[in-house]
């Protein structure tokens, strides 16, 4: 058999405990996929961190295995593209080497800093300078800690990178960020550039040195090296593009390039984001650079989505989760049919899906409302997946009041349920578009770098040629309206459970 000679476009997808690797053709079709697991750690309270080495070899893994997936050679790779989760911190030294274990977005031992700087009104402050409010796992509250808490590895530090940015430093040996990762914590929502008002705001004004230079998403910023090219099997000197953050790459692999489109993932973290041309603060959501200067990504996130369902079957279904794995087939399959015929009624159990975090502050815990002795399993399994979708719903209508939308696009575990889409669209009053991306982020990334070699050449003929709409479901009057009256309980329970959540906490 002759082998394949077509350009491919590799998107790597650094998640907080999978990496994948994915080939695409030029078309967008998915030709073949690898991943690996680096797991995280969490040696204290609060700390979620992994080994930095692990997290390259997981890539070299998954990179591997796309390659062997799809049936390609690594000369037949035109371009590479990495996109990762965003925030969190990543510290190497002046040799590349890691400072110390990454800290994942996931983390939260800077609580106490966001909370003082709260208190000071250092947060009023930075909304206007930065376009966002940070929390306990961005950049600027994490180096305070590191400062104060850690001063050998503050000292040792050359550069503050991102995830995906160490993993183009390890692909190519350069050092540098682009505008959808800069704007973390210190660039100036209006100029779009670091600014050393920000690096002050915070006290970090000796941080301004760390942070790497800026590039363009979609700008070819260096070559695979030859040590790279062995540990992965990819062509030594494949053009490698500046990437992009995971919010923005799955938001680009939906088509949503855009003012105006709302993107919504529900995976791990529920988020919600509108592109636009001007930049729109509000403590809300956060205002960011999205991929070239002159456009922005208002992002509305909360730790609190898809995530919630894959905990509920992991502890409370073992049985299904032994069954599925035994047959090879999704441990979630068997959720649609014990929920079907409950869904015509009202809701009559609350879910608040905060396992891992909310946007109603850090005390605020999970918790099933109204359950009664009559309910089964599946009444629980409506509530986790319903209670998800009010979470986006509180993110959406914030961004809605600012942002006229048309539609939703929906990706991660959310959208490949047709129930669960079928809930956003009711609950949302909106149509939702779900495309044929099994891999938004990857393929977002991959369109970067397509448009940085030239196969395309805007971002829009790259949404163009790569995106199709595979299913679209319109909201059902009689379910919204059910709908309606249950996200009315919810947030009432919310408000109501304040003072529990500080006492629990």
């Amino acid at each position: 058999m002759e082998p394949r000679t077509d350009p491919y476009l590799l998107g790597l997808d650094c998640g907080s405990t999978v990496t994948k690797a994915v080939v695409f053709d030029a078309a967008g079709h998915e030709i073949g996929a690898g991943e690996a697991t680096s797991g995280h750690q969490s040696p204290h309270p609060r700390w979620v961190e992994r080994d930095m080495d692990v997290v390259w070899d997981a890539c070299q893994t998954a990179i591997r295995g796309a390659l062997a997936g799809a049936g390609v050679t690594g000369e037949q790779i035109a371009v590479v593209s990495p996109t990762a989760h965003g925030d969190g911190l990543y510290l190497i030294d002046a040799t590349g080497r890691p400072v110390r274990p990454a800290i994942l977005s996931l983390d939260s031992r800077a609580f106490a800093i966001v909370e003082s700087w709260r208190e000071r009104g250092v947060l009023a402050e930075a909304l206007p300078l930065t376009g966002q409010e940070p929390f306990a796992a961005s950049p600027a509250p994490l180096l305070s800690w590191v400062k104060t808490h850690e001063p050998e590895s503050w000292s040792r530090a050359r550069w503050v990178l991102s995830c995906k940015d160490w993993l183009r430093f390890r692909l190519t040996g350069s050092i540098g960020a682009d505008f959808t990762e800069a704007s973390l914590a210190f660039t100036d929502v209006t100029t779009q550039r670091y600014s050393a008002a920000a690096f002050a705001l915070y006290d970090l004004d000796d941080a301004m040195e760390k942070l790497p230079p800026v590039s363009s998403s979609t700008e070819v910023i260096g070559e695979v090296t030859p040590t790279a090219a062995a540990q992965t099997g990819l062509r030594a000197g494949t053009p490698v593009v500046a990437g992009i953050h995971d919010v923005d790459a799955s938001a680009v692999g939906t088509g949503s390039v855009h003012a105006g489109q709302l993107a919504v993932v529900a995976g791990s973290w529920s988020i919600n984001e509108v592109i636009s041309h001007a930049p729109a603060t509000d403590p809300r959501w956060a205002c960011r650079n999205f991929v070239a200067p002159g456009a922005w990504m208002n992002m509305a996130i909360s730790p609190a989505s898809a995530t919630n369902l894959e905990w509920f079957v992991r502890e409370l279904c073992p049985l299904e989760v032994e069954r599925a794995a035994a047959s090879g087939a999704s441990p979630f399959a068997f959720i649609n049919d014990e929920i079907a015929a409950l869904l015509a009624g009202p809701s009559p159990v609350i879910f608040h899906p905060f396992l891992y975090g909310s946007a109603y502050g850090d005390l605020a815990s999970a918790a099933f409302l109204g359950v009664r002795g009559w309910h089964g399993r599946g009444h629980l399994l409506r509530a986790v997946m319903e209670g998800v979708v009010f979470n986006h719903r509180m993110h959406i209508e914030a961004l809605r009041s600012a942002f006229p939308v048309a539609e939703a696009r929906l990706s991660g575990g959310g959208g490949q349920s047709a129930i669960w889409s079928q809930m956003f669209a009711d609950a949302l009053r909106l149509p939702v578009l779900v495309t044929d991306a099994r891999e938004a982020g990857a393929r977002g990334a991959a369109m970067c770098g397509g448009v940085g070699i030239g196969l395309f050449p805007t971002l829009q003929d790259a949404a163009d040629a790569c995106v199709r709409v595979a299913h679209r479901y319109e909201p059902n009057v009689d379910r919204a309206a059910i709908l309606d009256a249950a996200y009315a309980a919810y947030q009432a329970a919310a408000a109501a459970l304040a003072p529990v959540w500080a006492r629990l906490g």
